[in-house]
């Protein structure tokens, strides 16, 4: 972000001059932003102006629109400065992926980013693409015309409760309503599995390099963005199918002298989504920091279904290798501990090796910081 931050130190309206002219896609949320933006870019082919490396603050946007004179300009945007960054850049389209919890010395409360959302939408013309099963997203779209997707997520823990008058929700099978008349609207792209059911009543199947029925999600929301440009589904979908790496996330690495995929989770939702992706053999490593981009907060870890792990054997790795190691064992697991990432991958069962990591420690891992 330095260069975006010294352009912006020279002149503060950089953002809007830099977007000036260009048809502008915001993608944000509390996870998958990175990957959704990176189908996205692939889905509409050519050449697109975009933060790769997930610099989604102000200064890695404008270092990114700097170093691009495409037309078309596809950016992810950290969550809480969406209304900053929205404003200036104008979008043509919003992609509203989710909200959910993360760390509170790091991220402000569920409720506090979804009131941020609302007040930039209220003033922005841009088209909505929204995710309809999260009742944070559709509160705050609010009552204007949006694309609905629904991306086959179950992620509940933060919709409790009604977003607008806090009444508990009714949830009937996947689908959710209030009393006061908020509810779940009827979607135009519906995930069934491995395929994408379209507004005109086709569908188009996804055959997918990454993983999980997250990432078919996030081409859902992909699929849609393309169509408004004018791009044919089964082209699109093509095209997201050549993803197998969004900047070092289902990548491999080589550790303790063995490979290793990386992963990246950060909070409970991303967590609840990763889980599902492992296999009876895959042998996991979970790598939790405590450096200022991961939180100094450990007390979400309660809150992940590490549950689903109970009688395997799982590696604790990085700061809160302490913490991560008493989640484990009372959730079941048979957490083995141990500071050198090396050492433990050695000591680890015999398996495809699987390391989940929160930003700092997955950096670190892949020789970044």
């Amino acid at each position: 972000m330095v260069t975006g931050r010294v352009i912006q130190r020279i002149a503060p309206d950089a953002l809007a001059q830099l977007s000036a002219g260009r048809s502008t896609v915001l993608v944000s949320g509390t996870n998958g932003k990175s990957t959704t933006t990176a189908m996205i870019v692939a889905a509409l082919g050519g050449t697109v102006a975009t933060n790769t490396t997930g610099a989604n603050m102000p200064g890695g946007v404008i270092e990114a629109y700097s170093r691009s004179s495409a037309r078309v300009a596809v950016m992810e945007v950290d969550e809480l400065y969406v209304p900053v960054i929205g404003t200036a850049t104008a979008p043509e389209v919003f992609v509203a992926l989710n909200l959910s919890r993360d760390q509170m010395d790091r991220v402000h409360e569920v409720g506090a980013v979804q009131r941020r959302w609302v007040s930039y939408l209220e003033g922005s013309e841009a088209h909505v693409i929204a995710n309809a099963t999260d009742p944070q997203v559709v509160a705050a779209v609010g009552s204007r015309p949006a694309t609905w997707v629904d991306p086959g997520w179950q992620w509940r823990q933060d919709s409790i409760v009604c977003p607008r008058c806090t009444e508990v929700l009714t949830w009937r099978s996947s689908t959710w309503s209030c009393t006061c008349g908020l509810h779940q609207p009827v979607a135009d792209y519906t995930v069934d599995g491995d395929v994408v059911r379209l507004p005109n009543g086709r569908s188009v199947r996804l055959e997918l390099a990454l993983p999980g029925d997250v990432n078919r999600g996030n081409a859902a929301f992909a699929l849609a963005v393309a169509a408004r440009s004018g791009v044919d589904a089964d082209v699109a979908a093509r095209r997201i199918s050549m993803i197998d790496d969004v900047e070092g996330r289902y990548g491999s690495i080589e550790v303790g002298g063995r490979p290793a995929r990386t992963l990246l989770a950060k909070n409970p939702a991303g967590w609840a989504s990763l889980l599902p992706m492992l296999t009876a053999d895959d042998v996991l490593i979970v790598s939790i920091n405590a450096d200022a981009v991961d939180g100094l907060d450990t007390s979400w870890l309660w809150d992940v279904p590490f549950e689903a792990l109970a009688g395997r054997t799982v590696g604790a790795h990085g700061i809160h290798r302490a913490d991560v190691a008493l989640r484990l064992e009372v959730a079941g697991a048979i957490p083995l501990v141990d500071a050198d990432i090396h050492r433990l991958v050695k000591r680890m069962p015999q398996g495809p090796c699987v390391i989940a990591a929160t930003y700092g420690s997955f950096e670190a891992l892949r020789g970044r910081r």
